[in-house]
């Protein structure tokens, strides 16, 4: 059974003031009574505004915080392309384990610990929700399929073992399976219909539980074996790290980000003292290209972890409101950029196969090249742009990048330049972002390609120009490409077009020691162009139902197409020559 988040509690928890840190302080009330509680994190790493953790310690004479270290995303592979597991990069390990420390401390100071556990989360659960003899399991609810699946396996033995369940919506401002029911339901497929049916969140009016002063002691774990949380090393990834680093002579440079709800917090109270900034905050006027101080917040990172409540993210911003003459609205204000994360949930969960083309009613079906030369170009900054390859090395290294660069690097990929499938992209982010997040990283893959939601297929992000107009000196691609440092600026973002003494004066010839362009530019973007027309021809008139084999055909034609033009090129050079 599924219940809402409740608030109630309100004489264990207060709230903080948006300009201060909550303080955190063990005194135990004056009576306890019940029995065993099991609060198991995932994401919402936090102490402030967790309602389950708020329902977890209310009435339990002993509490067992736990967190499962999965192999899925946690066990080390050598053979990825890049350091990490299979399914997650080094730098998203690395804050989830700091988040982790930073979550075990403010529970120490709260009388209580964190409890690590490792293998399959629904097998170690079921396992332990037994031999603690568990009451009261309490987790977040989490709309990722991954979880879902997890989720149904560990309520199903709890029911049965007559365990109450308690998993409410905290993540996200609304819960998405309410937004749907309002919408007949269907999710709605555009921002302004998902902000009509979701209007004000319930919980908006009342203050949220922001402080707690005390959690039950941790019960006897018996002869369990009960870790801290581990370090990289212990984990197995120094190795890896360090093979993987020589193989992609990348220089060392280590992530903006560190981890955990303290940093958040940090984060959040510098952000939100500029009352100026947050209420003139306008999306798409951030310059990509700024890197020394980060034209946003950078805060992504903590909402994916959930070392941040959006909801509270949310108060702070409308109480800087309240206070401002005018500010911007939705959706290019920050609030917006909340509204458009649910957006992206609720879409996300109320839609069949939608990390995928295939089976994906809302997603156009596109013939795609599954080109892997062209992908790993781009995905290991060798595509010969320097203003996409910084953008790439800047990925690489700090596991985040301007949400414009974003824009530009994925209409580079897909509809603007190669071509390429963007599931294969979708998965080099999946990897390589910290503030992944499935439901935001599908979205907006979907939509950079005009697969769904954005369909001005004609609208394409230069990969020459976009990063000039607003770093015309080059300063950004010298930084993450400093084989390009002293490119003068009116080649710095065409280096190919320099004068073989201009290269050799500035110690990078093209074709060297950077590579030549992958592709033309102008060539290229008007071939997706025409591709993309065709397709989209093809999905109206077959009413989206496209079949494997409909793409096939319209695969070997662009083909065929393509290769009748090579063949005429070829012919007018030989009457030039």
């Amino acid at each position: 059974m599924r219940f809402s988040p409740s608030l109630s509690s309100s004489h264990y928890f207060t709230r903080f003031s948006s300009l201060s840190l909550p303080s955190y302080t063990s005194t135990s009330p004056s009576m306890a009574s019940g029995s065993n509680s099991l609060m198991w994190f995932r994401k919402g790493l936090r102490i402030h505004d967790n309602p389950a953790l708020e329902y977890a310690a209310k009435g339990s004479n002993y509490l067992y915080p736990v967190f499962v270290i999965d192999p899925h995303y946690m066990e080390p592979d050598p053979t990825a392309f890049s350091p990490g597991s299979a399914h997650a990069g080094l730098n998203r390990i690395r804050f989830l384990l700091e988040s982790l420390v930073d979550l075990d401390y403010s529970l120490q100071k709260l009388g209580s610990s964190l409890l690590v556990l490792k293998g399959e989360p629904s097998e170690v659960l079921i396992r332990f929700l037994k031999e603690w003899d568990i009451r009261k399991l309490c987790f977040e609810y989490d709309t990722d399929p991954y979880y879902q699946a997890l989720d149904i396996k560990v309520k199903n033995y709890a029911s049965v073992a007559g365990i109450e369940i308690f998993s409410p919506v905290s993540h996200t401002l609304f819960d998405p399976a309410d937004i749907i029911q309002k919408n007949g339901g269907r999710p709605p497929l555009s921002y302004q219909s998902f902000l009509k049916l979701a209007g004000q969140p319930s919980w908006a009016s009342s203050p949220l539980s922001t402080m707690i002063s005390w959690l039950p002691p941790v019960g006897n774990v018996g002869n369990c074996e009960i870790s801290k949380v581990p370090t990289i090393k212990e984990l197995g990834y120094e190795d890896i790290q360090l093979n993987s680093v020589r193989r992609i002579c990348v220089q060392d440079e280590l992530t903006l980000f560190k981890g955990g709800e303290s940093q958040a917090l940090k984060k959040l109270r510098e952000s939100i003292k500029n009352k100026d900034w947050v209420a003139n905050f306008e999306k798409p006027k951030g310059d990509p290209s700024a890197f020394v101080t980060t034209a946003t917040t950078t805060l992504s990172p903590y909402l994916k972890f959930g070392c941040l409540s959006s909801r509270y993210f949310y108060q702070c911003i409308q109480d800087v409101q309240k206070n401002v003459k005018r500010h911007t609205l939705p959706p290019v204000s920050l609030l917006g950029q909340l509204l458009w994360r649910d957006f992206f949930y609720t879409v996300a969960f109320g839609t069949p196969n939608f990390d995928q083309m295939k089976g994906n009613r809302m997603c156009k079906q596109i013939p795609w090249n599954n080109d892997d030369e062209l992908l790993a170009a781009w995905r290991d900054a060798r595509t010969g742009f320097p203003w996409i390859d910084a953008i790439m090395v800047q990925l690489r290294k700090w596991g985040w990048m301007h949400h414009l660069a974003r824009h530009c690097v994925a209409c580079f990929l897909t509809r603007g330049d190669l071509f390429v499938h963007w599931e294969k992209g979708r998965d080099v982010f999946e990897r390589l972002l910290i503030d992944s997040d499935w439901a935001i990283n599908n979205g907006n893959w979907l939509w950079l390609s005009c697969s769904s939601f954005f369909y001005q297929y004609n609208r394409i992000y230069s990969p020459i120009s976009f990063g000039k107009k607003y770093d015309p000196s080059g300063n950004y691609i010298r930084h993450f490409l400093p084989v390009l440092k002293d490119m003068p600026k009116e080649y710095i973002y065409e280096p190919w077009s320099a004068p073989l003494s201009v290269q050799t004066q500035a110690k990078c010839i093209i074709g060297k020691d950077y590579p030549k362009p992958v592709v033309s530019h102008d060539t290229a973007s008007k071939e997706c162009k025409r591709k993309l027309a065709e397709a989209y021809e093809l999905n109206k008139k077959l009413n989206g139902l496209v079949s494997d084999e409909d793409l096939r055909k319209l695969r070997r034609k662009f083909e065929e197409d393509q290769s009748e033009e090579s063949k005429s090129k070829r012919q007018k050079q030989k009457l030039i020559d």
